[in-house]
């Protein structure tokens, strides 16, 4: 057959070329959700392992000392420098000895560089969406988004040195004897978003045994200033830091309005080591990434599990305390 007597080939009509096009949309839009969906629970499963290695850590601390690390050391009736937090006395349990060998726990967690811009990758969670160096100070700290739970409202007197009732406290370590609720039954660490905004109260409240807010309106009622950049520091010992409280179920909303601008809020009373005498009180919120607003817990005895922000408030505060003798049933 010659050239001049072969059939024309047809090309695709305008509407043809707009369906094909409807139809990939269509199944561009039905697979991207699967695909989140699976990288999602990826996440929450590399959370979950983070958690597990922190947790076997801890054990293997208490193995080697016979108690938990402390929260951070102060020196009683005085102010001081950042101390250094749990985080940063379980390097050498997470594969990190060579980085704790450069670590001095008596000088200041913020004079150490080379330490403080480390980014741990355990204590990071896959969906945390500001994974990124603090460039603002120097030294440039790295975040973190895992907590130590320091109590329910109170965490720490100056003028005693006494911490608070949480699985880790100021200036002691805990023992397994101090969990007489039992490790399976206390709050070890949770997840906390990096970069959070909070309130500074400077010493509201400053009475001692100070009934906790129950309500964010209760606790908004206290004042202070709007500060930024909570959970920015793994190194330091300080509550806004590396801690967490149990005061408010997990992603609880507490919006404090500045300048026509609304913000979700933690509040500390005081910076830790900051002030000699005045009571540090904490409101520091599990919160997390996560799809169906769940964070993940670990529990002293190195147990993992989320917890979905419909828990009861009851039931949450009593695994923040270790030896608060509440009853808390299997299926929290």
């Amino acid at each position: 057959m010659s050239p001049q007597n072969r059939p024309a080939r047809s090309a695709f009509t305008l509407v043809e070329l707009l369906v094909v096009i409807a139809i990939i949309a269509v199944l561009v839009g039905l697979l991207l959700p699967a695909v989140q969906k699976v990288r999602e629970a990826a996440a929450r499963i590399k959370c979950g392992n983070n958690l597990k290695q922190i947790g076997l850590a801890l054990h293997n601390y208490e193995s080697t000392s016979g108690q938990f690390p402390p929260a951070g050391v102060y020196p009683v009736g005085q102010t001081s420098a950042d101390a250094y937090s749990v985080h940063a006395r379980i390097l050498p349990y997470i594969e990190q000895a060579n980085l704790y060998a450069m670590v001095d726990l008596n000088a200041p967690a913020i004079s150490q560089p080379a330490v403080v811009q480390q980014r741990i990758a355990i204590y990071m969670c896959p969906s945390e969406v500001y994974d990124l160096a603090r460039i603002d100070t120097i030294p440039h700290r790295y975040p973190l988004n895992y907590a130590a739970n320091f109590g329910t409202w109170f965490v720490y007197d100056p003028k005693t040195g006494m911490g608070g009732d949480g699985a880790f406290r100021m200036n002691r370590g805990t023992r397994t004897a101090d969990f007489s609720d039992g490790l399976s039954n206390t709050i070890g660490f949770s997840e906390v978003k990096a970069y959070f905004w909070y309130l500074l109260s400077n010493g509201n409240p400053a009475a001692p045994n100070s009934p906790p807010p129950n309500s964010p309106a209760e606790l908004l009622a206290l004042g202070g200033s709007l500060k930024a950049n909570a959970h920015t520091g793994w190194t330091e010992g300080q509550t806004f830091q590396t801690g967490l409280t149990c005061l408010f179920i997990p992603n609880t909303v507490v919006l404090y309005t500045s300048g026509g601008v609304a913000f979700d809020v933690d509040f500390i009373s005081c910076r830790d080591g900051s002030s000699a005498t005045q009571l540090s009180y904490a409101a520091v919120t599990a919160r997390s990434f996560h799809s169906g607003r769940i964070v993940n817990i670990l529990l002293m005895d190195g147990s993992v599990r989320p917890v979905s922000s419909t828990i009861d408030l009851t039931t949450w505060r009593a695994l923040g305390t270790r030896a608060g003798d509440e009853i808390i049933g299997s299926g929290f």
